[in-house]
């Protein structure tokens, strides 16, 4: 290490002193050695041009270089750091995936790509040493992001507590449009006429399942005190409706119908009409069932496409069933015992061809013959239906919350193992500070 290292300076040094016409070009020289890699000035006046850049763009004074100089210097001994780690994983940033970054930089702006070039050739900054930056931080990122996920570990206990910490703060910016009935009981009740007050709440409850309108139900038979209203409450937060309310409708949405359940004055009956400040996630799921034909040495795409025209026109015409003709010719074994049946999933874990025909074809509906990447498919949407997600979606937010917090905390702590095992000199640098 010590000879590859004079060798290095050697270099810079023997820049210096041969002839005149080197001499009229400005040499660049090592600033910096991080292990196996060097940071040179040129890196360094690089990056603090972008640095003036950024800070005119969004009108904000800088202190004076030689203070910027040790920033820039720590940030480009960083970058070095997690490049060798990307070397080491074999990570390589490709044009194409560069040039999808540097659009959205510009985007970002407000600007083309094209205007961003311009910007950065007023600002001094080379559009290839622009691109190069940006390469390399893109591949710092990923090498970054591969190792600190490693080190992080997030229990499912951790993601419980989350979601009911998030569901309490979210619960207090609720606010929900209720109704209610009561079935009254007097004080010191006998058993028999609390049975009897049972039972009538649930008859009510029965004919509210069946579609009985609850503001008739309440009118007629709630002992409630907004029984003249029809049992309506509207609008309130949980803060200000009687706890045993707040208690019962907690995690319920619009149209919920509670109860009955029992209070120290009878049995209660809630509906939640509306709810306002509260986030639903629905999404459509479908049954559909198919028939695969895969391609082969004997079987052309326009044979396979030609055979299920037929299987199609057959079931249509009742000549066969659907389950019949999967069971016996569908090549895809886990849905064909099962007559093709694919059973309740959501549209987004089909291959694209797949999943447009399962969102627009009408249910009971056999499509035409389709390609995908498994073969030819004659698909039958059986039903939809939507299904409350919520509960998932709030798992996934604090799942997400809790991996950034972890991500960030891990990442910091990696990187300073990172730069505590590095060999790091600053010739060059501790000279020009001097």
């Amino acid at each position: 290490m010590k000879m590859w290292k004079s060798f290095i300076l050697g270099l810079t040094l023997l820049g210096l002193t041969t002839g005149s016409q080197a001499a009229l070009q400005p040499l660049d020289k090592v600033v910096t050695i991080v292990n196996d890699s060097v940071i040179l000035q040129s890196d360094v006046d690089a990056m603090l041009k972008t640095v003036h850049l950024n800070a005119a763009r969004q009108g904000q004074p800088l202190p004076d270089d030689s203070i910027l100089v040790n920033q820039v210097m720590e940030k480009l001994i960083m970058e070095t750091l997690q490049l060798q780690q990307a070397e080491q994983f074999g990570i390589r940033i490709d044009d194409n995936r560069l040039d999808q970054a540097i659009s959205q930089i510009a985007a970002e702006q407000n600007m083309s790509v094209t205007q961003l070039q311009q910007e950065l050739a007023a600002g001094g900054i080379s559009y290839p040493i622009f691109r190069e930056q940006i390469r390399r931080d893109l591949t710092a990122s990923e090498a970054r992001t591969i190792m600190v996920r490693r080190r992080i570990n997030i229990l499912p206990q951790e993601v419980d507590s989350l979601v009911t910490q998030l569901g309490q703060q979210q619960q207090e910016s609720v606010q929900y449009n209720i109704s209610h009935i009561l079935i009254r009981l007097g004080e010191g009740a006998s058993q028999s006429e609390r049975q009897t007050a049972e039972r009538k709440a649930n008859e009510l409850l029965t004919q509210l399942n069946q579609g009985a309108d609850f503001t008739n139900l309440a009118y007629s038979a709630s002992n409630g005190p907004k029984a003249l209203q029809g049992g309506a409450w509207g609008w309130m937060s949980p803060e200000e409706m009687p706890t045993i309310f707040a208690d019962q409708i907690q995690g319920q949405g619009k149209g919920a119908i509670i109860g009955p359940f029992r209070s120290g004055v009878g049995y209660h009956i809630l509906k939640i009409n509306d709810v306002k400040g509260q986030e639903t996630v629905s999404v459509t799921e479908i049954n559909a069932r198919h028939i695969l034909l895969k391609t082969s040495v004997i079987l052309s795409d326009e044979g396979a496409k030609k055979q299920l025209e037929q299987v199609r026109q057959d079931i249509i015409a009742g000549q066969r069933s659907f389950a019949d003709a999967a069971q016996a010719l569908s090549a895809d074994p886990g849905s064909a015992a099962n007559g093709g049946e694919l059973g309740w999933q959501t549209p987004d874990i089909y291959v694209p061809e797949f999943k447009q025909q399962v969102e627009t074809l009408p249910a009971g509906t056999i499509s035409e013959p389709f390609q995908t990447v498994h073969g030819w498919h004659i698909v039958e949407v059986l039903d939809r239906r939507q299904v409350d997600r919520t509960d998932a979606a709030a798992k996934n937010r604090a799942y997400r919350i809790l991996f950034s917090r972890k991500f960030n905390e891990e990442a910091q702590a990696w990187l300073q193992e990172l730069r505590a095992g590095a060999y790091i000199e600053q010739p060059g640098f501790d000279d020009e500070q001097g």
